[in-house]
């Protein structure tokens, strides 16, 4: 890394510390069944010393990746995995996230290993690259939809969420379909969410979907007719 990246990673660290309330943390690692603890800085606070790090410490395009790299690889805490994953969707940088990330992005999924790190990747990095690079996107998502992995078959599920009409409709089919049948809590309640989601688009849509799948599970299903 570069001085500059070094320099907002030092800062980031800081930042955290200096914000820490050990009560809070306690409270959100127990929250988060988390095992790695928190430094207790609840969400507007770390969103207020984002703004503050990419103001005073603007970095080169090609830092922002090693930088947000290693907030997540050597975090001791979770929230400097939050301003990993914050600093790439920040509007300034937002920009660079393009298919060379995929490798990047699947790290993080597969070791965050959990909703609050997957379901941000997964809406607001996977989904956005799927529908601006579908030619490459396409591919991956649909492996992920089989990986033994749950949390890459989790991502490959709801990914869509912020689609609406431009909803790969076979694509989301064949993501729920390849783990209709798992009794993970977290796929079936991905599954419900996606469902639901696509519901605010075309309820029709999801209505024959429920009823041609009758292996949905209660869970799945409950959640995808919630608002039907």
């Amino acid at each position: 890394m570069t001085d500059a990246a070094s320099d907002l990673v030092a800062a980031a660290r800081a930042g955290l510390a200096d914000l820490g309330d050990t009560a809070a943390a306690a409270d959100m690692q127990r929250y988060m069944k988390s095992e790695m603890p928190f430094h207790g800085v609840p969400a507007p606070a770390r969103e207020t010393l984002l703004r503050a790090l990419v103001e005073f410490h603007p970095l080169p395009d090609d830092e922002v990746g090693p930088a947000a790299d290693a907030l997540w690889d050597g975090a001791t805490r979770r929230e400097e995995r939050y301003l990993a994953t914050g600093l790439v969707g920040h509007r300034r940088y937002a920009r660079l996230v393009d298919p060379s990330w995929v490798p990047r992005l699947r790290h993080w999924i597969v070791t965050g290993a959990w909703w609050d790190h997957v379901d941000e990747i997964a809406s607001r990095r996977i989904g956005p690259l799927l529908r601006a690079h579908p030619v490459q996107l396409r591919p991956v998502v649909v492996a992920w939809s089989t990986d033994p992995d749950p949390w890459l078959r989790r991502t490959s599920i709801i990914c869509q969420l912020q689609a609406k009409g431009d909803t790969d409709l076979d694509l989301l089919t064949d993501a729920i379909e390849a783990s209709i049948d798992d009794r993970d809590f977290f796929l079936r309640k991905g599954i419900g969410w996606a469902l639901r989601q696509y519901a605010r688009t075309d309820p029709g849509w999801v209505r024959a979907f429920a009823d041609s799948h009758p292996q949905l599970s209660p869970l799945s299903r409950k959640e995808a007719l919630k608002h039907l």
